[in-house]
């Protein structure tokens, strides 16, 4: 089964420094029918300004993916964390029992991110930082695994049974996935454009995917994540 979320249907907040699409309800957008997808909790399409960004706050037992599309992201936190990461390049965090983090846009250009909360297997963990700088060539034309559970085949691990995969597909090029029995999926079109099976997808669409094998083709260059995990 394939369902259809058109950008222009989700939630939108703008706060001058700060621009966010919202997948799910989050902050000022509240829908009961829109809380979460599976485990998949948040997805939040932001836009930073320069020089602005998330000052220091609190957060716990949520899996925190910062997934950077466009400009740098600079991060720090209270376990003596501090990075920076630009395009294509992944940050996680395991809040668990609670961490304070920050969240900046230290340089000239817009930075654009996706935002994710995966909601953890249980509460209590230790809270953990890392980063991975994924070659960019590496997704071009083929799914790279880039965040999956403690025994998938993603460099990232995180505490939940989940998978994460990005992709970069040249236009007119042809690309499948299969979402198999028990399983969902949501797929993110992050730029350009394509067709998933009969479905269309614009920039910022997306789309639910349940128990169904799926072929991506790129109308245009097309840059996605598809996020696949046990069925709700």
């Amino acid at each position: 089964m394939l369902r259809k979320i058109e950008s222009k249907n989700m939630g939108k907040s703008d706060l001058g420094w700060l621009q966010s699409t919202f997948h799910f309800s989050f902050a000022e957008y509240y829908n009961p029918k829109n809380i979460n997808f599976g485990v998949l909790r948040v997805l939040n399409d932001d836009l930073i300004e320069p020089q602005t960004g998330f000052d220091t706050h609190p957060h716990r037992d949520m899996e925190i993916i910062s997934y950077v599309v466009q400009g740098s992201l600079t991060h720090g936190d209270s376990m003596g964390n501090r990075e920076t990461l630009t395009r294509g390049q992944v940050q996680y965090m395991s809040a668990g029992t609670g961490v304070w983090h920050s969240e900046h846009n230290l340089g000239d250009n817009l930075l654009r991110l996706l935002q994710i909360w995966v909601l953890p297997d249980q509460k209590g963990y230790a809270p953990t930082y890392g980063d991975y700088r994924f070659a960019w060539s590496d997704r071009q034309n083929k799914w790279l695994p880039i965040v999956s559970g403690k025994n998938g085949e993603a460099p990232i691990k995180i505490n939940q049974d989940v998978n994460f995969y990005v992709l970069e597909l040249d236009q007119g090029k042809e690309i499948n996935f299969s979402v198999e029995s028990g399983r969902q999926a949501y797929v993110v079109q992050i730029e350009g454009s394509s067709q998933i099976n009969d479905v269309a997808l614009n920039a910022r669409d997306a789309l639910e995917v349940t128990e169904e094998s799926i072929t991506l083709k790129a109308t245009e260059r097309s840059h996605n994540m598809l996020i696949e995990m046990k069925k709700s």
